[in-house]
């Protein structure tokens, strides 16, 4: 029987830690401010960015949204950042994706300031990462590597297995592990024989968005299973990527879908936020 990852405690307790450093930041008159873009009306987008809020308003960090309409153009939405990235009193920026289809993700990407970019989606901050240098590293796979240091499961030698292969989970990822030591093996929809494997994993996460996809037979007795995925069902009830109840009956550790990877992602976002700000007011301080 795995143990199971409380990821959900974890984050509360992540949280708490940097609700301390906000109030010291705060005291030397430096207030954190987080920027969040939001273009269009995506129902998950909106429940995302309240969550952010909440999380921002329970840690002390400021919290300013930018909606959008979804008939924004690629030039508004470019001189927006532009703006945000000269604007002093903000620290963070995030875009929240999906944006509109016509709308160029990556350029906006680009756009971000590396010093405010606390999503880790900047290019300069993707190089970074695979350079194994200090930088801003996408929340998910952050937030995945901060449980296996609190559990105490080394990735040195390991086989880590990642299916997915997604700009925002599978590819930092994929250096997060590598820098680790570990032995990665990258798996997606062109992969052949992926259930053989997914079963020599050491190390299993699944970020693929299929309910289920991870049965029993694909695991190996005793592997670390991550579950990264949200899936809802027909009859409303979220699930992830992993036959949970099957799978941690094999599995040494387990994260549960919710409770597991989720909470993480937020609560190293909130990271990134004080990070940043500790960052530019240091570099401010030596001009």
């Amino acid at each position: 029987m795995a143990i199971i990852i409380d990821g959900k405690e974890l984050a509360k307790k992540i949280r708490a830690n940097l609700k301390i450093e906000c109030e010291e930041l705060k005291n030397k008159q430096i207030n954190p401010k987080l920027a969040v873009i939001m273009v269009g009306d995506d129902p998950a987008s909106k429940v995302y960015v309240r969550n952010k809020s909440k999380v921002c308003e329970d840690v002390g960090i400021e919290y300013k949204e930018y909606l959008l309409s979804s008939t924004t153009t690629q030039k508004e939405l470019i001189e927006l950042i532009e703006k945000l990235n000269q604007d002093k009193t903000i620290n963070g920026i995030l875009l929240q994706s999906p944006i509109p289809a016509n709308l160029d993700i990556n350029e906006a990407f680009r756009t971000i300031s590396p010093q405010k970019d606390v999503d880790g989606f900047n290019p300069v901050n993707v190089g970074k990462l695979v350079l194994n240098q200090d930088t801003f590293v996408s929340c998910t796979p952050y937030g995945i590597m901060k449980m296996f240091e609190e559990y105490d499961i080394d990735l040195t030698g390991k086989n880590v297995v990642i299916l997915g292969r997604s700009n925002i989970v599978g590819k930092p990822l994929i250096h997060c592990c590598l820098n680790k030591n570990a032995t990665v093996t990258s798996c997606h929809s062109k992969t052949q024989n992926l259930a053989q494997k997914a079963k020599e994993a050491d190390i299993l996460i699944s970020a693929i968005g299929k309910a289920n996809f991870v049965t029993a037979d694909m695991v190996k007795e005793n592997a670390v299973v991550i579950d990264v995925g949200i899936n809802r069902l027909d009859n409303g009830k979220i699930t992830g990527d992993v036959d949970f109840e099957n799978v941690k009956e094999k599995a040494s550790y387990i994260t549960p879908v919710p409770g597991g990877v989720g909470p993480m992602t937020i609560a190293m976002l909130m990271n990134n936020v004080i990070k940043a700000t500790k960052l530019q007011n240091r570099r401010s301080e030596t001009l």
